[in-house]
């Protein structure tokens, strides 16, 4: 079956202007935006400005909720959900949006700073899947907080401001690479050379200095100090991310697609945001989930294999004034979601991994991932068919293009979402989100055109009753 290409329906004008309108607004957040702490941080100002009140605040004051309230939930700064009250009792379901605003990086150790002939580095932790050699000889950011023990958080933004300084780690140079040539692309970088060049001055001579064994090391702590306020010791209660410097940027001649860092999953995450800021009144409580740890495993508190969305809408059930644990059941078991993740873009520059007839397409609009899984399909949630009809139907109504895919080739590899986690409950599940080039390299591309298309069957998704 082919499909049409979604640029065919805003050949020119207002309605094209729309789609590079709503593009440009998301390329400044995913700019801004290079951190799970980050994405709450800016959309928990968003949801405010556009009504949504805190469950916590209502929790407090014992507000009763009704049909119409904006509700939001910003849990450890890392994840949130976002709820608008629907006219039909909470535990009839809800229409979720999942999707999850970590994304492939470097961590920097509990003890990461070290000197070794005079250049102070950083040891780092590669964070989800990575080929480990993209991350080499790249201009590369700093990005997270320093907790201190008097209970103050400092926040840490090096590298992608104007004038700001940037970092990186070497390789090795082609004149002494023979050896490094031989090695398979997964050994290439070993994981432990994934250190950060930060400085090279010592610190100035002084009465003290022969002291100091690490002379540029301590230049570094007492720039940081300067900078920061935080000593050496407060990086054991610090969550540094070391991500690609710079901002997102417009891709190709005709500008239709978008280069930029953590497309996975944040060109998801937006859209899914952007349509729950629409909702009113809706008659099925609406839903935006944006999880962390989705990279690893989706464990931790801040995953979506911890309980938080389930004990928030166990309070808004007993806000509601109708909590039990079956209605928690209920609520649960009732929902539809769409998973909203990436899918992989077919590559005309490597064709043998995808098979074309089950490909996504840039330009083909929103993609559905009926399963994805591995292999034999193991560790998939495979949504039903009925499911699949009725987002058929719910798309072809309000006219949003769309398209089906699989991840690749069968035995090629896999992948997995937060779409099985959320079918443990009994809801209905699909992946459903946006096809990428380059996933997980430190800059991967998008459509234009398919961001919007995302967004427009978002929003029809929510409004279906």
């Amino acid at each position: 079956m082919e499909s049409r290409n979604a640029w065919e329906k805003y050949p020119t004008g207002e309605k094209r202007q729309q789609v590079m309108d709503f593009a440009e607004d998301y390329r400044k957040f995913i700019s801004d935006c290079k951190t799970e702490r980050e994405c709450v941080r800016e959309f928990v100002l968003q949801a405010k400005k556009a009504g949504f009140k805190e469950l916590q605040t209502l929790i407090d004051s014992k507000t009763q909720i009704k049909p119409g309230d904006k509700i939001y939930v910003d849990h450890m700064g890392k994840a949130m959900a976002l709820f608008v009250i629907g006219e039909e009792p909470l535990e009839k379901g809800m229409n979720i949006l999942g999707a999850h605003i970590d994304s492939p990086r470097l961590d920097l150790k509990q003890v990461p700073l070290y000197e070794d002939t005079q250049m102070a580095l950083l040891d780092t932790h590669y964070y989800g899947g990575v080929k480990k050699y993209q991350w080499v000889t790249l201009p590369l950011a700093l990005h997270g907080v320093f907790a201190k023990k008097d209970g103050t958080v400092v926040t840490v933004n090096v590298g992608d401001k104007p004038g700001d300084p940037v970092f990186g780690i070497s390789d090795l140079l082609i004149h002494l690479s023979a050896d490094q040539l031989e090695k398979k692309a997964a050994k290439v970088i070993d994981g432990e050379k994934l250190d950060i060049l930060i400085g090279s001055i010592p610190t100035g001579q002084s009465e003290d200095s022969e002291k100091v064994k690490d002379t540029v090391k301590a230049n570094m702590l007492r720039i940081l100090e300067a900078e920061y306020g935080i000593t050496e010791e407060d990086f054991l209660s610090a969550e540094i991310e070391a991500v690609p410097a710079g901002m997102a940027r417009d891709y190709g001649f005709d500008r239709s697609m978008i280069m930029g860092y953590g497309h996975d999953d944040r060109v998801c995450a937006y859209p899914s945001f952007q349509a729950i800021l629409k909702m009113t009144q809706p008659k099925i409580t609406s839903v935006c989930l944006l999880v962390d740890k989705e990279e690893i495993g989706s464990v931790g508190a801040t995953g979506m294999h911890s309980r938080f969305f389930e004990d928030s809408v166990a309070e808004l059930l007993d806000l509601s004034g109708a909590y039990s644990e079956l209605s928690v059941r209920r609520a649960m078991r009732n929902s539809k979601v769409l998973s909203s993740d990436v899918s992989a873009a077919y590559d005309p520059n490597y064709p043998e991994v995808m098979e074309k007839r089950n490909a996504a397409y840039f330009g083909k609009g929103l993609v559905f991932n009926k399963y994805t899984g591995s292999r034999g399909k193991s560790g998939s949630n495979d949504a039903n068919a009925e499911y699949m009809a009725k987002l058929r139907r719910i798309l072809d109504d309000a006219q949003v293009t769309f398209q089906t895919s699989e991840l690749g080739k069968v035995d090629q590899g896999g992948g997995g979402t937060i779409a099985y986690i959320l079918a443990n409950f009994g809801m209905q599940v699909i992946d459903s989100g946006v096809a990428v080039l380059n996933m997980h390299a430190p800059w991967e591309i998008i459509s234009k055109v398919d961001l919007y298309e995302a967004f427009l069957g978002y929003q029809a998704f929510l409004k279906e009753a």
